[in-house]
């Protein structure tokens, strides 16, 4: 079936690093729900800048400035038209989701009080909580949050319960870093709306996955990173409706946010440069666009069921496991699989996979609360890509079941 979906082979070929051997091994890459692998016609693109147009962007009017200025505005066009934004000006460059999200929570503690509330879920990555929270010891407003169940699935009749015309916010991943479970967003976002909240959803997990319509979803903020999906380290994009990022203020002061400066009073430049103080990372920002190139070169919808042909054959060969238990069993979950073997420590399985040159990630992902509440340590985490193959998960298997005898 694989075969059928997407040439792999010939993908695997635009990815240098997969050749690599790791302790004598061929690596096997399963760590991608941390960061992707980037292709060479990505890496290609950010050698030809520094090569042919490095310069700082806007303002110069010689030729390498207004190069280095189209490509980025390129990029960010590029961007617009893959989300489906409505305007150029409602993409924010940023230096990833992390930064994205601040943004947002730093702008509304000029407009929040001790009588509002925020909505945030029991499935959140840290970067998703820790600043919600901190606007909370700030303004004194009180957070709320939608707890999970078992199956790692939000308990949406929760929502209902918590929802009042004092909601100001809600913020949800798409999807869980952990677990993999693909949250109903369209569903919260009109169950927040009709309160009048704002909605942020945290896309870092999502965008690699499946098309993301953004006015189809009329989500208010909608925050990714490009190394998510093939992109480089260190650049991400805020989404946000035009009319709600002219009502935040700045969230950096510095050059490229201003419009006019004197001792007595500065005023700020229109979007979306009002929210990209000081020199961008331009190379970083103009290879998000090419990654989003190469994604689309290949096709969304192909990746989405190939990265699903993926986790059912790599689900069914580890319940076979004994003593194995997967956490969250979603019907609904993008291609990532989080697991224990009983008796077991997860870091001690991990640290034996890597000697056989395959990368997973263990630990608690950046999600305590998730963590705690299946009153575990951490698990074992595998996530695929498309350029992963049945051959690299028979390989796991294998190393898995020597790992297993080599310490019970």
């Amino acid at each position: 079936m694989s075969s059928n979906i997407l040439d792999v082979e010939n993908i695997r070929s635009d990815f240098p690093i997969l050749d690599k051997k790791v302790n004598g091994k061929k690596l096997v890459y399963f760590d991608n729900a941390a960061t992707s692998q980037t292709p060479k016609q990505v890496i290609n693109v950010i050698s030809d800048y520094y090569l042919n147009y490095n310069s700082n962007i806007h303002r110069g009017v010689h030729f390498l400035s207004q190069k280095a200025t189209e490509l980025y505005e390129g990029a960010r066009g590029k961007l617009k038209n893959h989300f489906n934004a409505k305007f150029n000006s409602e993409i924010i460059f940023t230096s990833g989701t992390t930064h994205g999200i601040n943004i947002i929570s730093s702008g509304y503690s000029e407009f929040l009080t001790e009588k509002d509330e925020l909505i945030v879920s029991e499935l959140e990555h840290h970067s998703n909580i820790v600043p919600w929270q901190m606007l909370c010891e700030k303004t004194g407003a009180k957070l709320k949050v939608i707890p999970m169940n078992d199956n790692g699935e939000l308990q949406l009749d929760k929502l209902d319960e918590l929802l009042n015309e004092n909601t100001k916010l809600i913020f949800v991943n798409h999807v869980s870093n952990a677990l993999g479970t693909i949250n109903p967003i369209s569903e919260i976002i009109t169950k927040g709306h009709k309160y009048g909240a704002k909605i942020l959803i945290d896309g870092a997990q999502a965008s690699a996955h499946f098309k993301i319509d953004l006015q189809n979803l009329d989500v208010d903020y909608y925050v990714t990173s490009a190394h998510k999906l093939c992109g480089p380290t260190g650049v991400g994009m805020l989404y946000g409706k035009k009319e709600l990022l002219e009502k935040l203020p700045p969230y950096q002061g510095g050059g490229e946010m201003i419009d006019q400066v004197t001792f007595k009073k500065t005023t700020y430049a229109d979007l979306p440069h009002k929210f990209e103080a000081g020199t961008p990372n331009i190379a970083g920002c103009i290879a998000f666009g090419a990654a989003i190139d190469y994604i689309n070169s290949i096709g969304l919808d192909k990746i989405n069921s190939y990265e699903n042909h993926l986790l059912e054959y790599a689900t069914e060969k580890l319940n076979r496991i004994e003593n194995l238990k997967i956490y969250g069993e979603s019907a609904n979950k993008t291609s990532v699989i989080s697991f224990n073997v009983q008796g077991i420590h997860p870091y001690d399985i991990g640290s034996i996979l890597d000697k056989m040159g395959i990368a997973v990630r263990t630990g608690q992902h950046c999600a305590q609360p998730i963590m705690d509440f299946f009153k575990i340590p951490g698990t074992i985490r595998i996530s695929f890509s498309f350029y992963n193959t049945e051959n690299e998960i028979d390989s796991l298997i294998g190393a898995l079941r020597k790992a297993i005898k080599i310490l019970s």
